[in-house]
């Protein structure tokens, strides 16, 4: 894989009711992480951290349960998600993006061992970017 573009959906707790909910529909295969299996076993820690449901058809639609202390803000709850192993081409993505955005969090690499930024670019779209090291 080099990149792929795709919604990611913040939730308000039913991140894995949702994402259960989807895969009913489109089926394919459904990962989930929790926030407790990244070392924040406390309040939220059975909660979505990340989930990926990637179909049979080539959909891919990630979410995650809004953190505590995170607003959660109905209809502003969806982020364009680019995701991959070109770090060449995401990393160009990003500068562009960001460039003339706002960056909530800096492309940097991420306890799950990736690099990592977010940002909201000039006309207020939020997006991701996640880096991950290449398949082989």
């Amino acid at each position: 894989m080099a990149t792929r573009l795709n919604p990611y959906i913040s939730f308000n707790g039913n991140a894995r009711e949702a994402l259960e909910f989807y895969k009913g529909i489109f089926g394919g295969t459904l990962a989930l992480s929790t926030f407790g299996e990244f070392g924040n076993p406390g309040e939220g820690g059975d909660k979505i951290m990340h989930g990926m449901l990637e179909t049979d058809q080539g959909y891919t639609l990630m979410g995650a349960d809004t953190p505590p202390g995170m607003p959660y803000n109905p209809g502003d709850n969806i982020t364009v998600s680019l995701s991959g192993d070109d770090g060449d081409v995401l990393r160009g993505y990003w500068e562009q993006l960001s460039g003339t955005g706002t960056v909530s969090v800096p492309l940097e690499k991420q306890m799950w061992g990736d690099e990592f930024g977010a940002c909201t670019d000039k006309f207020g779209i939020s997006w991701l970017v996640n880096i991950g090291a290449p398949q082989s």
